[in-house]
């Protein structure tokens, strides 16, 4: 895998979980809003899966997007329970969310700064 496609798609990733910790936190926000529906964003995959690289014409090294706007649907998303008022959100739904969040965020890095430092090695000898 390039280096660079790496650290594109580890950006990508990072905004996407920037994107769904913004999302979690307005849910948990609303806890006790009557009518409010709990909201998610799509998976990370479906997100990866719109996005199309093409060769270009001109080098077979050059590589540009299909001119699709990068964009992360906010949705409707499953609940555990709705309660009378109609509000959707659980707090331990969100709070498992948030877990997932940190989680996939700290490996983000983990993977981003291990290569990074391998870069770093084979440019030093």
């Amino acid at each position: 895998m390039d280096a660079i496609h790496l650290f594109s798609l580890a950006s990508r990733k990072s905004e996407w979980l920037s994107i769904r910790q913004a999302t979690i936190a307005q849910n948990v926000s609303h806890v006790d809003t009557p009518g409010f529906r709990a909201k998610d964003v799509q998976p990370f995959a479906d997100v990866l899966d719109r996005t199309r690289l093409s060769m270009r014409a001109t080098h077979a090294a050059h590589l540009e997007l299909d001119g699709k706007p990068r964009r992360t649907d906010v949705g409707r998303a499953d609940s555990w329970a709705v309660t009378h008022s109609g509000n959707s959100v659980s707090v331990e739904q969100e709070l498992i969310k948030a877990g997932e969040v940190a989680r996939d965020h700290s490996l983000a890095t983990s993977v981003v700064k291990s290569f990074h430092r391998m870069i770093l090695m084979s440019v030093k000898g």
